[in-house]
């Protein structure tokens, strides 16, 4: 497998991923994007955007990654639809391979994103942007004026919960045990809340409805009866998965799997940088994940220059 040497390779695409690439193009790094097989990120699974600015109408997520991919093409990147399988940091240049090619670059940019955590039912996949759906953020004013239900019990989903209550007139909250593993504030300002209800010791069998959401079919843990809940939306909130398997042992992770950055997106190792929902357990949206891409971009084009690799 020969080997093909670039200033910069970014490892992933999504918003952070392809704005990196825009502001390493334009900066004349000529930017290799190895966007995988499932480019896009989490933009791919989502119908409707209605939060990113410039776009009044709206935009679908693959239609809004289309556009940000043909805008790197544009400025001179390479987009490459393989997916990572080694990214070797331990020398320099550092090493990135897919099943197919192999590739060295003086800098690196990982934008790998994270993945949110489902509950594994076939109707919960089925009705995925059909009333199904892991961020409330984003999808939470298409059902304006419908009852909905959030599964979890952590500071995440109280989160939710409290943002559905200003489109929703009743949010039911689907908990596993009898109390919230959520902070003390964020149970408090969850149970003053008159819009919010708690179905506890509970977990979902199945969500209903054939084209969209009519309602879930909950469990009692304790006793075993079972209900069925008249919602029209239903948000997953049991956490996200950052997808960083492949820096494990290389580079700085925090406790739950995401990468450490300091002074903007710079990781413990020297020359690697990090963008987008890999780095960010807290805000998770496409504009702030767009935002860090560009910082990136930004910290890697400097580094690079010091380094007299411009």
């Amino acid at each position: 497998m020969s080997t093909e040497h670039r200033k910069i390779v970014i490892v992933g695409s999504g918003p952070a991923g392809y704005t990196a690439a825009i502001y390493a193009a334009r900066a004349e790094l000529a930017p290799l994007v190895i966007a995988g097989h499932q480019f896009g990120g989490q933009l791919m699974l989502t119908t409707d955007v209605e939060n990113y600015p410039g776009f009044p109408e709206g935009v679908s997520g693959p239609e809004m990654m289309e556009l940000f991919q043909k805008q790197a093409e544009r400025f001179g990147a390479k987009v490459l639809l393989e997916d990572a399988s080694l990214v070797d940091l331990s020398q320099r240049p550092f090493r990135i391979a897919t099943a197919e090619q192999s590739f060295t670059a003086d800098a690196v940019v990982l934008a790998t994103g994270a993945t949110a955590k489902w509950l594994g039912l076939p109707s919960e996949k089925r009705l995925t942007n059909c009333g199904v759906s892991a961020c409330a953020t984003c999808d939470g004013a298409l059902y304006r004026g419908k009852a909905m239900a959030v599964v979890g019990g952590g500071d995440t989903a109280m989160e939710e919960a409290l943002f559905l209550t200003r489109f929703a007139p009743r949010v039911i909250v689907i908990h596993r045990r009898d109390s919230l593993r959520a902070s003390k504030i964020m149970q408090e300002r969850a149970r003053r809340n008159e819009k919010i209800e708690f179905a506890w010791n509970s977990e979902v069998e199945e969500v209903l409805g054939e084209e969209c959401v009519t309602g879930v079919r909950i469990r009692d843990l304790v006793s075993g009866e079972r209900r069925d809940l008249e919602v029209q939306a239903l948000f997953v909130a049991i956490g996200h998965q950052p997808n960083t398997a492949l820096v494990r042992g290389k580079i700085d992770l925090d406790a739950t799997g995401y990468i450490r950055v300091t002074r903007g997106t710079r990781t413990s190792v020297e020359g690697v940088f990090a963008c987008g929902d890999a780095m960010d357990p807290t805000y998770r949206q496409a504009v702030t994940a767009a935002g860090t891409g560009c910082m990136a971009a930004i910290d890697a084009e400097r580094w690079l220059a010091d380094k007299g690799h411009h």
